[in-house]
């Protein structure tokens, strides 16, 4: 079967082979044909090594697809049956899980050391236990959430990872207040699904920060009510809050000077919420003075910051309702043979999401 695949880390293109074989079926396990993944910028942190990935390695962990079998035990799900992939799914049993934070759960990660394929070379792993660019994936039942059929596989899985993430960083981790200010900084697909949550809360204002002119373009069609440049931040900070700070900042870039300005432009007693994924060695600097007299809230947010099961089966109620939209969210299509072309539009910033159709 096809899958795109990084030979090492820090390579800038994928290859894309027919000789890959989805491995690992067995009891607990299900069989899924993708039918279409999202790019995320997670996908390229993993390949440039920011985040730790075993290489080669199949990226993507945003799909959606069909249930092509299951395996021994597992009584949910049914072929045919059409799901997303969550690529970090709840153990139930875990003291994160027994205490309700599980999307804190380890188990999903245990898996990325496993290797979900496998070419006359050798091993391949897939990214955050799944790696969706390809044509078929093995993964535990507990990875593969039914969806309703009127949910279509470009809409599904997106739920899967960067709407879920924005969004829930809004009402579940930020608990965004009507009437409030709001920042967010980096508008790509889960910064634009960040202002989607904000609006929905009643924000007063919100400010979408983002160096890419199309991305400021687009944030106001999803709920922005101005978008600037990163250098037009201070003066949207002077102008909308007379220089306060905004009640809550969302960084959505995962690097530590991104975060340090998302601390400085929020006010005090506000609320930093760190969506971003960074770096193991990029330090953000705080001193201990500052952190004391703001006390300003500073709450990382994992996936949306809450039971993930109940944030897609939100964000689908909300889709249906027409709250929130996700169509527009997706400016570009390619099929899997041109995955890079995909990967230049992600570094480039022209594209909020693109769907990688298979």
């Amino acid at each position: 079967m096809r899958a795109a695949v990084l030979h090492e880390t820090g390579q800038d293109k994928l290859e894309v082979l027919d000789d890959v074989e989805a491995v690992g079926f067995g009891p607990g396990k299900v069989r899924i044909r993708i039918r279409a993944t999202g790019l995320c910028h997670s996908d390229v942190s993993a390949m440039n090594g920011v985040l730790p990935q075993p290489a080669p390695f199949v990226p993507g962990h945003e799909g959606a697809g069909e249930i092509l079998d299951v395996g021994d035990g597992v009584s949910h799900l049914t072929p045919g049956q059409r799901v997303l992939v969550c690529w970090l799914p709840a153990c139930g049993a875990c003291p994160a899980c027994k205490r309700g934070q599980t999307q804190l759960c380890l188990a999903g990660f245990m898996n990325a050391g496993t290797p979900n394929f496998r070419r006359s070379g050798g091993d391949v792993f897939g990214f955050a236990g799944t790696g969706t660019f390809t044509e078929e994936l093995v993964v535990d039942a507990g990875c593969a959430v039914p969806v309703p059929d009127d949910v279509p596989f470009d809409i599904a899985a997106l739920i899967g990872c960067g709407v879920t993430t924005g969004l829930g960083a809004a009402i579940n981790t930020a608990d965004v207040q009507a009437g409030s200010s709001v920042a967010v900084i980096g508008c790509g697909g889960v910064g634009i699904s960040a202002i989607q949550g904000a609006r929905l809360r009643g924000a007063a204002q919100i400010v979408a920060v983002d160096p890419v002119a199309a991305r400021r373009e687009g944030a106001l069609k999803f709920g922005a009510t101005e978008a600037v440049a990163p250098d037009g931040l201070a003066d949207a900070k002077q102008r909308i809050t007379a220089g306060e700070g905004f009640d809550y900042v969302f960084e959505v870039v995962g690097k530590s000077a991104t975060a340090r300005t998302a601390y400085e432009t929020t006010r005090r007693g506000g609320t930093l919420v760190v969506v971003g994924a960074g770096a193991m060695d990029d330090f953000l600097q705080l001193n201990m003075f500052e952190l004391f007299f703001d006390e300003k809230r500073i709450l990382p947010s994992m996936y949306g910051g809450g039971d993930v099961l109940r944030s897609y089966e939100r964000a689908i109620a909300l889709w249906r309702a027409g709250r929130i939209d996700l169509e527009s969210l997706i400016t570009h299509r390619v099929p899997l043979a041109e995955i890079n072309e995909a990967l230049d539009h992600m570094r480039t910033g022209s594209a909020l999401r693109t769907c990688i159709e298979i």
